[in-house]
């Protein structure tokens, strides 16, 4: 049921190098590989892992520090030639208003991405040590959404460059490049945590599958226990497997908390800016729908098809992360039943008494996922969709009443 120590498992990886394929990870280093070097081309990544643990890299944090200072200067530049010089200018106040609104959370996110550089260490590392017991099928099996979707994510965002180049404009190549760099920023943050997220998953489901396994060992035994020898053979094993569960759920919920205090204010702002996206983008299509053609510079969007790409890109990737989120608190629940079934299936003492020892400890370890407070499930998503809903009703029929005053008064 339990494999060796993730003390043990580092040696052996540090010995022995595999090289990285796409779709065939067998370990948490190969299956963050794509993210990691996405990070690293965006100069996010000041990190040196040597397969046993994430140090910070000295020319990496300067590397970054670079990064993030040009990129400081390069966003408040382009604010202040909208808000105050004026030289990049926009149809409407709308289509300033998203532009201000952009910059700002993803300067946010850029700022918060630097300050927590070293506890994201901290982060990597744990997330490391309680993946190792992880078998590589589990990972093969988690490759293929893990890389397809940071893969085709970058891909499809680079592709957007076509569109900031050409037609070029010494004004909108400035604003439009600053957009498409912070936006591969955005997503990468965004995949970093979902992929954590996803790992923990899959460790929440060990755990229980393990618990099962335990459970049905444990009503097997029940025939046995009158019989004194292979009660005291049997009885230490189930005891010791039990201790380890519970010391691993510990481990996996410490990462867990760590994962909220090192990115809760990141996905905090990645909600806000989600929410703003999409309702900007679906305000401009039914205002352009309604006639009023120049109520947005769709030469200052890097987006093909703005409308359509837009909404669809922010839409998927918050579905994705509540999914991982939501699908994880679950698997996280699921361990207290499972360990309350095991509970009410044996008659054991000492077994009783360790299993309500972990059902404590369950009860004070609440593993979701948040962002300062919120907790991010499917709830969050339909108060999303209900908000964004109710507004673009309220502004439909605030455009139709105004066309019909306007006939009316024709």
């Amino acid at each position: 049921m339990f494999t060796p120590s993730p003390k043990l498992q580092g040696q052996d990886k540090g010995k022995v190098r595999k090289k990285w394929r796409p779709f065939r990870a067998t370990d948490f280093e190969s299956l963050m590989y794509p993210c990691f070097i996405f990070c690293t081309i965006l100069g996010l990544f000041p990190y040196k892992n040597d397969g046993l643990t994430f140090e910070l890299s000295k020319s990496g944090h300067i590397v970054t520090t670079v990064v993030i200072i040009t990129a400081g200067i390069w966003g408040s530049t382009v604010l202040f030639e909208v808000n105050i010089m004026g030289d990049i200018r926009f149809d409407g106040v709308p289509g300033a208003l998203q532009c201000n609104c952009y910059y700002i959370l993803g300067g946010v996110i850029a700022v918060i991405t630097y300050v927590m550089t070293k506890k994201r260490s901290l982060l990597l590392q744990s997330m490391q040590e309680v993946s190792s017991k992880l078998p590589p099928e589990l990972y093969r099996k988690m490759s293929k959404l893990v890389h397809a979707k940071d893969i085709i994510g970058f891909l499809f965002i680079l592709m957007q460059m076509y569109n900031c180049i050409i037609p070029f404009n010494y004004g909108d190549f400035f604003l439009k490049m600053m957009s498409l760099y912070l936006t591969m920023l955005v997503f990468q943050t965004d995949m970093l945590y979902m992929d954590c997220v996803y790992v923990l998953k899959a460790c929440f489901t060990q755990l229980n599958d393990n618990l099962l396994s335990l459970r049905e060992l444990v009503v097997s035994d029940e025939p046995h226990l009158l019989r004194r020898i292979y009660h005291e053979q049997r009885n230490p094993y189930l005891l010791m497997e039990l201790k380890a569960l519970k010391k691993r759920h510990l481990m996996v919920s410490d990462t867990v908390h760590l994962l909220n205090t090192v990115c809760s204010m990141q996905v905090l702002t990645t909600i806000v800016m989600t929410f703003a996206e999409i309702t900007f983008g679906l305000y401009f299509y039914i205002v352009a729908w309604q006639g009023a053609r120049n109520i947005i510079n769709l030469e200052k969007q890097i987006w093909f098809a703005y409308y359509i790409t837009s909404v669809t890109y922010y839409s998927i990737k918050i579905v994705f992360i509540v999914w991982a989120c939501d699908t994880g608190k679950d698997q996280a629940l699921q361990i207290g039943t499972t360990v309350h079934d095991i509970l009410i299936s044996t008659s054991d003492k000492q077994i009783k008494d360790e299993l309500q020892l972990f059902s404590l400890q369950i009860l004070h370890r609440e593993n979701s996922f948040t962002a300062k407070g919120l907790t991010v499930d499917a709830t969050l998503l339909t108060a999303i969709v209900g908000s964004i809903t109710t507004y673009l009703l309220i502004l439909i029929q605030f455009l139709v009443t105004s066309q019909t005053c306007i006939a009316k008064k024709q």
